[in-house]
């Protein structure tokens, strides 16, 4: 390889031998300062010091034998030989001997425990015993590339420093739900650097004696600059650190609203126990409006120091080892004897390449020191993946696990992906897994379609639990259960139907379970109308067709009560544009947006009405088309269970005036409707659909 000359000096036309960090720099010095591409861990500045480091010990093993053997071949060459076998061991007293050993042993014991409760309770992984790569980290892209970067500046530390004046990142904070690939990431970035991967959770630090938490980060934190002196660079890794780094002056007791919280875990919502309230700021506003501060003194004694020792650590990757500090010893002695002019230099520790990875579900309660750029220089966030995303995975997951050829559709595939959002890469997984499960139970070696549809049904809205319901009871619940399904086919076309059902899952009696056809972000205030009228069709449609209502419409007000308050509340989607997520509260006294929407006397009659038009206005919809009510309640009386294109074939059925059977029911496909497969015919259409007059 030819040098590259300076600027404005043409580089030497014949070849000029270079060392392989010159090399090495130069190439880094253009990934680093383009932020692009990978860099391979064995040709940067990680490479070249673990392979200097391992002639270093090859010379130092070298020397170590060359002695003894030198001395043993000198006795073999002079005739001397060395008999092992002839010396003897001097003669012991054993009543001298027995208490002697009792008592080293005892002292052996005691010195065992206090010095294992101070040791590092970390596991070391070699790149070799690492079976996944940067390359196998499917659906978080953008995450992705900002650590494709990072660990670029990891491997040419010292070509970004020497020839930019740059200080690579000593830590990132990986923060995210559960699932999400955190520390799967974290491995592919060890495999791909070929450094050792430092692995510890943040609870194996604590200890029942005092003292032993900082004792054991101290030691994990030695071993880290240990691993990195040896191989050119390390990666440690702290699974769960709030369990060790939570804020010192108080943490935070931010409580999500009922809605928000079921809102994370799924994407679907359910009616006859219609769980989650499906929009983003509603989240947003629980962050701000439900944190609080609690007095440290409730917490644990000892964790300020256990917060303090963490924070001194993440500082000590160039601290000198204990040679360097012996040398710097003997220098400064020296110097008290030297004229100031002629003062010895003390030598400057090398510096230590490890990168710190931390993960955390709650980044909020984490001290606020601990987040400073030259602790954890980058934080990123892990969220559930996108559909391009989940269609990734799915490709991923399918090409290690058996199944049948209609999984290998395309349309099939896409309408998966569809139907999974809200799900992280663990879930999709196990999504496929229990499809395995399911296609064992059939006999079969390979799962389905519709093995994978009729796990997540489990997954999603529970198992199926016998039930016997009296005759009336029976009509109840599924009357019910079609006022649902009914409103949410005329007023909210874009919403997928996907489980209609009378058989007890969970708490629910019955359920529909609806949701998006597309990954959506936001709501407008039609839609979260629509959402308020889904939640009222059950209700209604026991007042029509019974002249009486049940208990159970309870989740539904429940439901319907949450969004009317967060478009009253937080979105001002009525006649007041005040945000009641401003209202501060006291520690342990806060209320949700609900809750304070619901105190406030204006505001409580602002949702009374809302809830009471969109109540009228569902009732007159459901009397306009009893005959769509009346159809898939029979049908779900046949069948107890409809699912997918099964709940909109009977409503186009009756919609048109045809026969219930003339629609196969029961073919047992068990597939779900995807966002393409929702055409349906609506005798009053959304445009048309008169809004509230007054909210």
């Amino acid at each position: 390889m030819r040098r590259m000359g300076t600027p404005g000096t043409p580089a030497k036309q014949h070849a000029t031998p270079v060392t392989d960090s010159a090399v090495d720099r130069a190439a880094a010095s253009m990934l680093a300062g383009a932020g692009a591409g990978r860099l391979s861990g064995s040709q940067a500045d990680v490479g070249v010091s673990r392979e200097r480091s391992r002639r270093r010990r090859l010379t130092t093993l070298f020397l170590v034998l060359l002695i003894p053997a030198a001395y043993l071949g000198g006795r073999w060459a002079t005739g001397d030989g060395v008999d092992i076998l002839s010396l003897q061991l001097p003669a012991v007293d054993p009543m001298v001997a027995m208490p002697a050993l009792f008592f080293i042993m005892l002292i052996l014991v005691l010195l065992g425990t206090t010095m294992g409760a101070g040791r590092s309770p970390h596991v070391t992984y070699r790149p070799e015993q690492i079976d996944v790569t940067l390359d196998s980290v499917k659906g978080i892209d953008s995450i992705k590339d900002e650590v494709v970067r990072s660990l670029n500046l990891f491997l040419a530390h010292k070509a970004f420093a020497s020839e930019m004046g740059g200080s690579a990142r000593r830590g990132l904070l990986f923060e995210g739900a559960p699932g999400t690939g955190k520390t799967y990431l974290a491995k592919a970035m060890a495999r791909e650097a070929g450094v050792p991967f430092l692995f510890v959770s943040a609870t194996s630090f604590q200890s029942m004696y005092y003292g032993a938490t900082a004792r054991k980060i101290r030691s994990y934190f030695k071993a880290l600059r240990k691993a990195a002196r040896q191989e050119g660079g390390a990666i440690g890794f702290i699974e769960e650190i709030d369990a060790i780094a939570m804020a010192r002056g108080g943490i935070s007791m931010t409580a999500l609203p009922m809605a928000a919280q079921s809102m994370t875990r799924s994407g679907v919502m359910c009616c006859g126990g219609l769980e989650g309230l499906p929009s983003t700021y509603a989240m947003g506003a629980a962050s701000v409006s439900g944190a609080t501060m609690a007095n440290r003194s409730m917490t644990s004694e000892g964790v300020g120091g256990v917060v303090n020792e963490l924070l001194v650590q993440l500082q000590s990757f160039d601290d000198p080892t204990g040679l360097q500090k012996l040398r710097t010893w003997f220098i400064d002695k020296l110097n008290l004897y030297l004229p100031l002019h002629r003062q010895l230099s003390r030598p400057v520790p090398p510096s230590t390449n490890v990168l710190v990875i931390a993960a955390t579900n709650r980044a909020d309660n984490l001290d606020p020191a601990l987040l400073r750029p030259g602790r954890f220089d980058r934080r990123l966030t892990f969220e559930p993946p996108t559909k391009a995303g989940r269609r990734e995975l799915i490709d991923l997951f399918l090409g290690r696990k058996s199944h049948h050829p209609d999984l290998d559709d395309d349309d099939s595939r896409d309408g998966l992906a569809s139907v999974t959002q809200g799900y992280t890469p663990v879930m999709i997984e196990h999504l496929f897994d229990e499809g395995l499960v399911n296609a064992l139970r059939r006999g079969d070696s390979a799962m389905t379609r519709g093995d994978v549809e009729r796990a997540r049904l489990v997954e999603e809205v529970g198992m199926g639990q016998p039930v016997s319901y009296t005759e009336h009871e029976q009509r109840l619940i599924a009357t019910h259960e079609a006022g649902h399904a009914v409103t949410a086919w005329l007023v909210a076309p874009h919403r997928r139907l996907e489980v209609l059902t009378i058989i007890k899952r969970r708490d629910a009696l019955g359920m529909l379970a609806h949701g998006d056809a597309e990954d959506v972000f936001t709501r407008s205030r039609s839609e979260m109308i629509g959402l308020i009228r889904i939640a009222m069709g059950g209700q209604s449609a026991e007042e029509l067709f019974f002249d009486d209502i049940s208990t159970g419409p309870a989740g539904d007000l429940l439901y319907a009560t949450n969004v009317a308050a967060q478009m009253v509340g937080a979105a001002g989607m009525t006649d007041t544009l005040i945000s009641y997520s401003a209202i501060q509260s006291g520690a342990f006294t806060d209320t949700n947006i609900v809750g304070r929407v619901l105190a406030d006397a204006e505001g409580r009659g602002r949702v009374e009405r809302i809830l009471q038009e969109q109540k009228a206005f569902t009732r007159g919809l459901l009397n306009d088309n009893r005959h769509l009510v009346a159809a898939l309640r029979d049908a779900l009386i046949e069948r107890h269970e409809l699912i997918g294109r099964e709940i909109t074939d009977v409503l186009t059925a009756a919609a048109e005036g045809r026969e219930l059977g003339s629609i196969d029911l029961r073919d047992g496909s068990g597939v779900f409707a995807t966002g393409s497969s929702i055409v349906a015919h609506r005798s009053v259409p959304v445009a048309d659909l008169p809004g509230p007059e007054a909210s």
